[in-house]
């Protein structure tokens, strides 16, 4: 059957009656330098299993996670999963099922984020933490908007040691509503850098630990300078697995944190849908992003859950909202509630140590290759090597020989100095078999 929905007749009618000639007025106030000129290089038109045989062949010519060894990391990684995880978000009362827009209805739903608000904010030692963001890019980005309502200050200082594509997201999203940001240079282990570029201006300073080269790094000197400064530290954290070992944000005296809990219950999946972590100051709980769910009871004193600040513009009006997050990644959210519960406070702690050894023995063999230098101090389950030549190639010879080995920091950012560096991780899924297969591939491209 097909799916042609608007004749000819239609789209005129449709046309007239907002004022324009053609479609092609629609589009007057995009730059011509902006627009693609024919069409895209695809088939204009195919039947259903002509599609379907094409895309199968297209999928097959990549190599699955599952069946090759698998270094890749970078801010996203590939924990295990048990299967119970899948099982129960498949349930038709929580796969159909959407983000409830009214504070009193979908008592189980609400329940649930109630639940991952509370996991979330023993996760990072931290007050309050909101139902879920998109990830933890956007996470980070709404942060710094909040910040800046926060503080009634305009500028956000970004660490060297921010993953290139949270730095760009908050870019984007700060330029839009006027906000200045203030990037350092890209730095291996110098988080306090940010302290040097603060001034009267500075809503916040933005870390990460681990940073995007996997250096771990304790922010209390920082968090304590910044505030004494009056900004903000916003703490990001794209392993989640890594709460399970390192000190929590709030431990350190983060202001905000906003974390990937991709790891956590979530495949994958080619790179989404994930899930943000928002968590902050209970002083701070006014202006943060997205929504809260609260417990309370109902009017025969039973338990009930509600939502207690909706401060999207779906809720209020734009003026007054605090964010225009139109999802919270529900499924992604229960998937990730439903993973934590069954590790539980010790199994998450097993877990972590388990990455935390596996890496660390990685680490020793591949500093055992000629020409191969571990650059960073101290880490989780994922570091950077310094090699004796590109990474990118490095990293396509060995996907040749069926290892798909890791990052080069030249695909997240443009800086030569750092084109021979690989960005490497190790979780629980990773066997000694894989490491040696490792090894022996990089030898041989090397």
């Amino acid at each position: 059957m097909r799916y042609l929905p608007l004749s000819e007749a239609d789209r005129v009618s449709m046309l007239d009656k907002i004022g324009v000639g053609s479609i092609d007025d629609l589009f007057v106030d995009v730059p011509q330098a902006a627009r693609r000129s024919g069409t895209v290089d695809l088939p204009m038109y195919a039947g259903e299993l002509e599609v379907e045989a094409q895309l199968q062949g297209f999928a097959a010519k990549n190599i699955s996670p599952a069946k090759a060894p698998f270094f890749v990391g970078a801010g996203a990684y590939r924990h295990h999963i048990p299967a119970t995880v899948d099982h129960i978000i498949q349930r038709s009362e929580f796969l159909t099922s959407y983000t409830p827009y009214q504070p009193e209805i979908a008592q189980g739903t609400l329940q649930v984020l109630f639940e991952f608000q509370t996991q979330v904010a023993r996760l990072t030692g931290m007050p309050v933490a909101n139902a879920s963001l998109y990830d933890g890019s956007t996470a980070a980005a709404e942060g710094v908007l909040m910040a800046t309502r926060a503080t009634r200050r305009n500028k956000a200082v970004l660490s060297g040691g921010l993953h290139p594509h949270y730095r760009e997201t908050v870019e984007t999203l700060a330029h839009a509503v006027g906000i200045e940001t203030e990037a350092c240079g890209l730095a291996i282990d110098d988080e306090a850098e940010v302290l040097n570029h603060i001034d009267a201006d500075t809503a916040c300073v933005v870390v990460q630990t681990p940073n995007v080269f996997g250096t771990a790094t304790d922010l209390t000197q920082i968090a304590a300078a910044a505030q004494a400064a009056g900004a903000l530290l916003i703490v990001v954290v794209t392993e989640a697995m890594s709460l399970g070992l390192l000190k929590s944000p709030g431990e350190m005296g983060a202001d905000v944190v906003a974390v990937e809990g991709q790891s956590i219950g979530v495949p994958l999946s080619y790179g989404g849908p994930y899930v943000g972590l928002f968590s902050a100051k209970e002083k701070y709980l006014r202006q943060m992003p997205g929504r809260l769910c609260g417990e309370t009871v109902d009017a025969d004193g039973e338990r009930g859950f509600v939502l207690t600040l909706s401060t999207r513009e779906q809720h209020i009006r734009r003026d007054k909202a605090t964010s225009n997050i139109c999802t919270n990644s529900g499924l992604c959210a229960l998937a990730f509630s439903i993973h934590m519960s069954l590790l539980g406070q010790e199994g998450l702690k097993r877990v972590a140590k388990i990455n935390y050894a596996k890496a660390h023995a990685l680490r020793d063999r591949l500093a055992a290759v000629p020409g191969v230098e571990v650059v960073t101090p101290r880490f989780f389950n994922e570091f950077t090597v310094k090699l004796p030549k590109a990474a990118a190639g490095v990293v396509e010879a060995l996907a040749a020989q069926g290892v798909l080995g890791g990052v080069p920091v030249s695909r997240l950012d443009a800086d030569p100095a750092f084109d021979n560096h690989l960005i490497v991780a190790a979780t629980e899924t990773v066997s000694d078999a894989d490491m040696d297969a490792f090894v022996q591939a990089l030898k041989a491209v090397l």
